[in-house]
């Protein structure tokens, strides 16, 4: 007799194939992959670019705009693919002449080509040979320099947050649907495949009617709290090869203050702290796994609560967002972010459905290989997926440059996912701030203000 509850381990072959249609109502993955991840298409390319580019064998000008902690580590990647994907190290630029001296040295690699080192990350978007840009500068300057590499015609790997704000992400992506140039975001977690073969899941009804879910990003800092240099000398002199004005930008003009420029994810002019810097990782998967967009519905909680250093920027956080419509969700779910940092217990990275519970396995707090498992109310495994890729800025990299060698081949976290997680991000650190939920409207003539009322329905839905 056949067993009528099946456990597959599913392939990524297996999560591709065609499955039952979704539920009446219901949003499409394949309509909302269409719309949020579609290749662009070869004809948007500059011609220049695109001639350069479209032979598998042809090299990539690679180049980078800031090269402090997080540029560090494109460097080291970007280092260790030249040869794999055929790349061309060009300049690196930073408004510190020393970082972008060290930083040209880093992506020279171990024959040590020649790279020039910028101060003005204008010269580098002048430069005909550079086909793509990686921008890793302090989230307050990524819309501004984004939007100069998009005009000057360059493709660009963002990280993330794609932009400080919200306002900031939708004049950002009408720049790049001006151009139509390729943005991969720095979300890296997204070249594994776990939440793209979870949404595939849930489209074929694995959990029934999607309500909730739940993820964090927990740590326990020491002493000096999230985000401090230990010993940082508040009397530090500003360096004399450093452009200050630079740095800051569009931010309030203040004098040199090194805790501003070592620990910029403390203050509010250049990061939205654990939210942008930390939940938009998380968040991100949700959005590829749920296809959830904008939300509705934003609450950010949480505060100063252990180290009031002069931060303004909250050391614990939450949100809890509702959004209108999900995969098999035609009604909306809630997602719940946990960022305490002050405590490194996680809770299970989840999503629940009226048929069955998705766990993600190799993350939070949960053991495994990488991938996840649904299981029934009663604690029977429907289905499990061990997960293909990984969280890993090289293979990140990678995607993009298979993309703008075949633009046929998806980006994992193309520009959309970036404009819908620095949204709901920004929305709960601005709820935290004024001690309002607060709602994202469209078609309203300011698109982000006070939720109003819930509505209550008279009865049952027939």
């Amino acid at each position: 007799m056949t067993n009528p509850v099946t456990k597959p381990v599913t392939t990524p072959a297996a999560a591709n194939a065609a499955g039952p249609a979704p539920a009446a109502g219901s949003l499409s993955r394949r309509s909302w992959l269409a719309a949020s991840a579609a290749g662009v298409a070869a004809t948007a390319f500059p011609a220049r670019s695109y001639a350069r580019i479209q032979g598998a064998n042809d090299r990539l000008g690679v180049a980078l705009i800031g090269a402090g902690g997080m540029g560090t580590g494109h460097l080291r990647s970007l280092a260790g693919l030249l040869e794999q994907d055929n790349l061309q190290p060009i300049a690196v630029a930073d408004c510190w002449k020393t970082r972008a001296e060290q930083g040209a040295a880093t992506l020279g690699g171990e024959k040590k080509l020649p790279v020039r080192a910028e101060v003005d990350y204008r010269a580098i978007l002048d430069d005909p040979d550079v086909d793509y840009v990686t921008i890793a500068s302090p989230e307050h300057q990524h819309a501004l320099m984004l939007t100069a590499a998009l005009r000057a015609g360059k493709p660009a790997y963002c990280e993330k947050p794609l932009t400080h704000t919200a306002a900031e992400a939708a004049a950002v992506y009408k720049v790049q649907q001006e151009t139509g140039l390729p943005v991969q975001v720095g979300v890296q977690g997204t070249s594994r495949d776990s939440y793209a073969a979870a949404a595939e899941a849930i489209e074929r009804g694995v959990l029934g009617r999607v309500v909730q879910a739940q993820i964090n990003y927990v740590r326990r800092y020491g002493d000096q709290g999230p985000w401090r240099q230990p010993g940082l000398n508040s009397e530090m002199p500003k360096p004399a090869d450093l452009d200050w004005t630079a740095w800051l930008g569009d931010a309030p003009a203040i004098p040199w203050n090194p805790h501003h420029y070592f620990e910029w994810r403390c203050h509010s002019q250049y990061s939205g702290g654990v939210a942008t810097d930390l939940f938009v990782h998380r968040l991100t998967r949700l959005l590829v796994a749920c296809g959830l967009k904008f939300p509705s519905r934003v609450v950010g909680m949480g505060g100063i609560f252990q180290w009031p250093d002069g931060r303004d920027m909250p050391d614990n956080f939450e949100m809890i967002l509702t959004y209108p419509e999900a995969l098999s969700a035609p009604e909306g779910m809630t997602v719940y972010c946990l960022g305490t940092q002050s405590n490194r217990v996680e809770i299970p990275h989840q999503i629940r459905g009226y048929r069955a519970t998705l766990t993600f396995t190799g993350e939070g707090g949960v053991g495994g290989p990488a991938g996840w498992v649904a299981k029934d109310k009663d604690g029977e495994v429907l289905e499990e997926y061990v997960a293909q890729g990984a969280e890993d800025i090289s293979l990140h990299h990678s995607n993009l440059h298979a993309h703008l060698r075949d633009p046929s081949v998806k980006l994992n976290c193309p520009i959309e996912l970036g404009v819908y997680g620095i949204t709901a991000c920004a929305l709960a650190n601005e709820s935290w701030r004024t001690g309002q939920m607060l709602a994202y409207a469209p078609d309203a003539e300011s698109k982000f203000g006070p939720a109003a009322p819930a509505q209550i329905p008279d009865g049952p839905k027939a």
